[in-house]
Order: C-alpha cells, then structure tokens, then sequence
C-alpha cells in the first residue's frame, strides 16, 4: 500500500518521484543523443581530411617547378585557407628530428624525398615545417583535435544541468505555490467575506488542506455570525424593557434614587451599544482611500479642544497617506477619549517617513504598568483606577477596538511609558497599503 501511494502521482510524493525520474531520463537522453551525433571514440574526419590537403599540397609543390610555385601558393592560400601554407626562407636552417609521432606519420605518408621537421620555439606550435625534394622549405598548420573540454561535451553537459535546474525549478514552484497562496490566505484571512476562498487545486494532499481550511473558514465566518446575530438580538430586545424602566424610574419621588437608576438605565444602554459596536467592528470594513490624515488628526484635536478640553496636535500641516478614513477617525478618536479622562492634557504627534507614518497620542495621567501593557489592548480590560462600572470610567473596548482598526491596515500598535509619568500610544501605519483584499 505505501509503494502503490509513492507511485500515485496525485500526491506530493508520487509528483516528487515522477520529477527525479524525468530528469534521470532528460540527461540520458540528451547526453546519449549528444554522443551518438558526435561520435568521440571515432577520429575527427575535419582532422583527417585536413591530413589529406596537406600532404597532397605538399606533393603539388614539390614536383612543380619553381618558377610556378609564387602562383601556386596564392592558389593554395585561397583554396586551403586552414593549411596556413608559407615559404621559408632559403637561408633558414631546420632543426633536428623531433621524437613526434604525428611528423613520423606525415614523413611516413610523404615519401623519403620529403622531411618534416619541427619549427623553432616561439613559432606557433601547430606549425610544421617540410623540406620538397629540391631543397625548398615550407611551414604548414597541423590540424590537431581539440581538447575535451574545449568540444561540444561542455556545451551539452553545461546544457543539461541548466534544463534539469530548470525543471526542477519549475516543479518546485508548482509544488509550492498552492502553499504559499496559504500564507497569503492566512494573512488575508476577514470576517467580512472579502477574501477570495482558498483555490482547490494541486496534489491530493494540499487540494485536501485547500478544503479543510475553506470549511474552517465557512465554520469560523457562520459561528461570528452567530454570536452577532444573537448578541444584536439581545441588545434590541433589552432596549424595551430599558425603556420601560426609564418610564417608571421618572415616577420615583426621590431625586437621589431617581437620577441613581437612570444613570444605571444610562449606563446598560451605553454598554449594549459599546459591545455591539465592537462585535460589527470586523464585518464592515472600508475601502482604503488616499487622504491627508494630517487634516483629519487636526480636525480630531479641533473637536476635542471644542468640548473643553487641552489637546494639542504636533506635526506636518500636510500628509498622505492610503488609509480608512472613518475607522483612523475612530481609532485616534478612541485614543484621545482615554487620554483626557486619565489626564489633564493630550498631544497628538504625527510623524511621516517615505514609507512609514507614526501617529502618537500622549497624555500626562498615571499611566500603564508594565505587566498590564499588553493585557490592556484586550477587549474588556480596563486600568487600575477604572474598576468601578461607570460610564466615566469606560468598558474597556476602547484600545481594544483601537488596535483591530490598526492591524486591519497592516500596522502596528504599542503602549510605551512617557516621563516623568503619563502614557504614549503609538500607532505605525504603512503610507502605501500592499495590493491585495484588507484583512481585519
């Protein structure tokens, strides 16, 4: 059963065997076929044949007289260019007999009225000289076969190993891509329906991840939906009998006990609506659009200021930058609102690189410890002093919902210490958003 699924090439596996199985058979092939058509156990006939002109080149001149031979060696250096063939001088001394076998071979083939000779060192060494019978001398080109390295094996092994390199490239990617489009899915991954399932395509093996997570994926979306559903049911469903008890809290005589149960009525509606709002915060989201956060920070601090209370704004007049309008709106909103009710005044700071834009809301309160630090951006987690339920104090939805609106722009949230006491909430957003669906 394991050997029938390795052979099965519907599998991961069985694509891998089938892969080094076709690249064994390509380089065979291509070093068979390279063989067969070059044929290296055989002499080169080039070579040969360059032999042949030689030696009857050499036998034309030595039985032509030597009035002819100026003529015939303009001939010969037109008909034989390769051969190289020239006249030595009259006065040119041959050396001695080398122990040569190609001379030996060539002496042999020519005659004893002709001698070969090698040319003196410095003089190119594929060069041999020949003495005619009558005495003058020629230098002619030795045709020699070239090394191996220097053949078309090179070429043919060079052309293997890069179409095999190739192929495997190529399958590698076909193997990986539908993993990789995982990755990608993951960080896509919205409640929204934004996304694009996962493509159901490749091996057994990862068409049956593809489905695995698509399901999940449907499970996740429908239990969400549930749970929103049913806690927006509750919400509009208490609204009534809230109402209700707002009508009959008017008729109580006492005015402590009056404006004490109306401010707890108040009080269960605002948390409806809060936690209502922070369980739909993931299921609709805007497009991205290019705007001037600069203003909208401004404008941010403009409201603030207007309902009494010191917050600053510091940084460029002008900013771009490829966000969600409402939801920073709300996200820096959010911030500011923490800011003033823990401390006197509030500093919003806007800092803009080419690729990077840090916005920070700083405030002078007591502050956040540094084991509560990351414990505060759940949702529900409110601060020390915050204990007691009141509207004042918030539900602790605020950073929460803050750092959601944050990673659905591929940012980055974080809480840090300012001195000598206070807290800096800083925000780092991509200026350019990367081409593909928001995910929340």
């Amino acid at each position: 059963m394991k050997l029938l699924g390795f052979l099965n090439l519907r599998g991961i596996s069985g694509q891998i065997a089938a892969l080094v199985l076709a690249s064994i058979v390509a380089i065979h092939l291509i070093l068979t076929t390279t063989f067969l058509i070059n044929r290296p156990d055989q002499p080169d006939p080039s070579i040969d044949r360059g032999h042949n002109q030689l030696l009857a080149v050499a036998q034309l001149l030595g039985t032509s007289p030597a009035a002819d031979r100026p003529q015939l060696f303009a001939d010969i250096a037109k008909t034989f260019p390769q051969l190289e063939i020239e006249a030595l001088p009259p006065d040119f001394v041959p050396a001695g007999d080398a122990d040569n076998p190609e001379l030996h071979s060539l002496r042999r083939r020519l005659g004893n009225n002709y001698r070969t000779f090698p040319l003196p060192k410095g003089e190119d060494t594929n060069k041999v000289g020949i003495a005619l019978p009558d005495g003058a001398m020629i230098s002619a080109k030795l045709l020699r076969p070239r090394p191996f390295w220097q053949g078309q094996w090179v070429l043919t092994l060079l052309f293997a190993v890069v179409s095999v390199t190739l192929l495997g490239l190529w399958a590698a990617r076909a193997l990986t891509a539908p993993l990789s489009s995982f990755a990608k899915a993951a960080e896509d991954f919205s409640l929204n329906g934004a996304a694009a399932p996962l493509p159901e395509r490749g091996p057994e093996e990862i068409r049956s991840v593809a489905k695995a997570l698509n399901r999940m994926r449907e499970r996740i979306t429908t239990l969400i939906d549930d749970r929103t559903k049913m806690l927006a049911a509750i919400s509009h469903d208490l609204r009534t009998p809230i109402t209700r008890m707002r009508l009959r809290a008017e008729f109580i005589e006492d005015d402590a006990h009056r404006s004490r149960m109306l401010r707890d009525l108040e009080q269960m509606r605002s948390m409806l609506e809060a936690v209502l709002s922070f369980l739909r915060n993931d299921r609709k989201l805007e497009s991205m659009t290019l705007v001037d956060i600069a203003t909208s920070l401004q404008l941010i601090t403009d409201q603030f200021a207007d309902m009494g209370h010191k917050v600053a704004y510091d940084g460029p007049e002008h900013a771009m930058a490829t966000v969600r309008p409402d939801d920073l709106h709300r996200s820096v909103t959010n911030l500011v609102e923490n800011a003033v009710r823990y401390g006197a005044e509030a500093t919003i700071r806007l800092r803009v690189s080419p690729d990077t834009a840090t916005i920070e809301v700083e405030d002078d309160g007591p502050g956040i410890s540094d084991a509560r630090k990351e414990v505060m951006l759940e949702p529900f987690v409110r601060g020390d002093d915050a204990r007691n339920m009141d509207e004042a104090s918030g539900f602790g939805l605020g950073l929460s919902i803050a750092r959601t609106i944050v990673l659905a722009h591929h940012g980055a949230m974080s809480l840090n210490d300012r001195q000598p006491h206070g807290l800096i909430v800083r925000i780092q957003l991509p200026v350019r958003q990367p081409n593909r669906q928001a995910a929340a």
